[in-house]
């Protein structure tokens, strides 16, 4: 089979496009022939070697999370998908080796779910990784209940993107950074206010409507942002943050929490319902087809930190 994997950690000339074997199936698992691969910032950041540390792997590495795809074959003890079935996955798995950037991929049936009824493969595959995110950073962490204020920060972003929309179906008060030019689609999402951080200092803008703080804030850019957010949650708010560990931080009277997201079948099933339903959707800002040159724009774009919404290879 055709896939963009890796040999050694570096910049975007260590893609390759190999020719490897297909995967076997094991009992639990699926065989999916692979429609789409979304394109998240853990791609590059595998390729260059930043979380070696966190997981074991195996080169080569095929990149990808997130896929969209059809089950060619379900393996022995596989109990809730059959042959061409079809279905989007969060593709992690405890050894970094085989991703969604291939032709067929094996999963286990916890990767899994059936795709949104209304959605094309090309959609579907952008949304299983930056939608569970979100959704575990708002519902499993920070544990929103409706009418809290949520501060969500790269709002026009992948998972800042779903994060608003979730929030906002959940009944909360949603204000998220985002550029000048994505004020408007971050509105579109549901947000009740953007704040444009090439303008302001978010800490103003907060502190001029809710000068106790907000009840969370979500994080999705890290550093510096990360040190002053905790700056704007109320006393007993929540701090959760999917780049850096905010746990370290000095202020004491807040939750803190890093999200690492999991795969999750049931909360993966949820979120189809509600594709399906027209309570979320998915912007795809960029599709490519699969090629080498093709995963080398994407990942530039992607390092780029300016994207807005999804990328995703086609098949």
């Amino acid at each position: 089979m055709k896939a963009i994997a890796i040999n050694e950690f570096g910049g975007r000339d260590t893609l390759q496009l190999m020719d490897l074997p297909v995967p076997e199936v094991k009992p639990g698992e699926i065989l999916v022939k692979v429609k789409a691969a979304g394109v998240n910032p853990v791609d590059w950041k595998i390729r260059e070697g930043y979380i070696k540390d966190l997981f074991p792997y195996e080169f080569p590495i095929i990149l990808g999370w997130d896929a969209a795809g059809i089950v060619e074959q379900a393996g022995e003890e596989v109990t809730r998908f059959k042959e061409g079935d079809e279905i989007f996955a969060y593709c992690r798995k405890p050894m970094v080796h085989g991703g969604a950037y291939a032709e067929y991929i094996v999963l286990e049936e916890e990767h899994a779910a059936l795709k949104p009824k209304n959605t094309s493969f090309e959609e579907a595959a952008s949304i299983p990784l930056a939608a569970l995110t979100a959704y575990q950073a708002l519902f499993d962490a920070a544990r929103i209940n409706p009418g809290e204020t949520v501060f969500i920060h790269a709002a026009a972003g992948g998972v800042g993107g779903f994060g608003v929309q979730l929030a906002k179906d959940h009944g909360a008060v949603v204000w998220g950074t985002a550029s000048g030019r994505n004020k408007e689609y971050v509105q579109d999402l549901g947000a009740d206010q953007p704040v444009d951080y090439h303008q302001v200092d978010f800490r103003d803008s907060v502190r001029s409507e809710f000068p106790d703080g907000v009840d969370v804030v979500f994080d999705c850019v890290g550093g510096e942002v990360l040190e002053r957010s905790a700056e704007i949650v109320r006393h007993g708010g929540r701090l959760i943050s999917i780049v850096d560990d905010p746990t370290g931080l000095e202020k004491s009277d807040i939750y803190k929490e890093f999200v690492f997201v999991a795969p999750n079948s049931t909360q993966l099933t949820e979120l189809a319902r509600m594709v399906e339903q027209g309570r979320l959707k998915t912007h795809l800002s960029q599709v490519f087809p699969f090629g080498l040159e093709e995963a080398q724009k994407a990942h530039e774009l992607s390092e780029s930190g300016r994207t807005r919404g999804k990328m995703v290879l086609v098949l």
